[in-house]
């Protein structure tokens, strides 16, 4: 679904699906719930010392992937709310949000950019400043690779695809985060997203 403006970022360039953010209490708890949903245990991640986080994915095909994440206990705490609200983070493993990629970020109201890094990763990002998904997870995080590598050229292909991304939101889709992805539905809602994830052995909701 197209804003006013066309697939436009904060600055007006193109958003494209980047990836899925589920979070969990422990990595442990959120593989677990993956594997049991999707028939395949995520593949190895990192740690973002910044936000004291770490993290665990899975592909979703040529650049996009899904990512489980949690607190790292074995990091300090950082000096911002961690992203995906997981400082009140609580119960079960979930869907939390997604993020759409763009090619030069300027951040969205309510947000700030920041660099981060993982490995040989770079990266920056448009922070909600309370660290909490806005409008509930609906609309995405902004993040720009720099043209550097992108985390799904390094996963393994489990056979997972996005075929839906459901967003729930009333009121007028702002124009930053517009896009005519067609997996990407856009309407009123009493849930934030939903994802359907079509896997070797069928289609799965989370």
């Amino acid at each position: 679904m197209s804003g006013a403006d066309g697939d436009a970022g904060a600055d007006g360039a193109a958003i494209t699906f980047d990836h899925l953010a589920v979070a969990a209490e422990t990595l442990e708890a959120g593989a677990a719930f993956l594997e049991e949903r999707l028939g395949v245990a995520p593949d190895p991640g990192g740690a973002h010392p910044r936000m004291g986080t770490h993290n665990r994915l899975l592909s979703l095909g040529p650049e996009a992937y899904l990512e489980l994440i949690a607190i790292d206990p074995a990091a300090p705490a950082p000096d911002r709310p961690r992203w995906f609200g997981l400082d009140g983070f609580r119960g079960a493993p979930r869907l939390v949000g997604w993020v759409a990629r763009t090619t030069a970020l300027r951040p969205p109201p309510g947000t700030s950019v920041s660099a981060q890094s993982r490995g040989d990763l770079r990266w920056q990002i448009a922070l909600p400043e309370d660290g909490r998904p806005m409008a509930g997870g609906a609309l995405p995080m902004l993040i720009d690779w720099q043209g550097g590598p992108h985390p799904a050229e390094r996963l393994p292909d489990r056979g997972l695809r996005l075929a839906r991304l459901v967003l729930g939101f009333a009121g007028l889709w702002p124009d930053w985060a517009a896009t005519s992805d067609p997996r990407i539905e856009i309407g009123p809602g009493a849930v934030p997203l939903r994802a359907l994830i079509e896997t070797p052995c069928g289609a799965v909701w989370l």
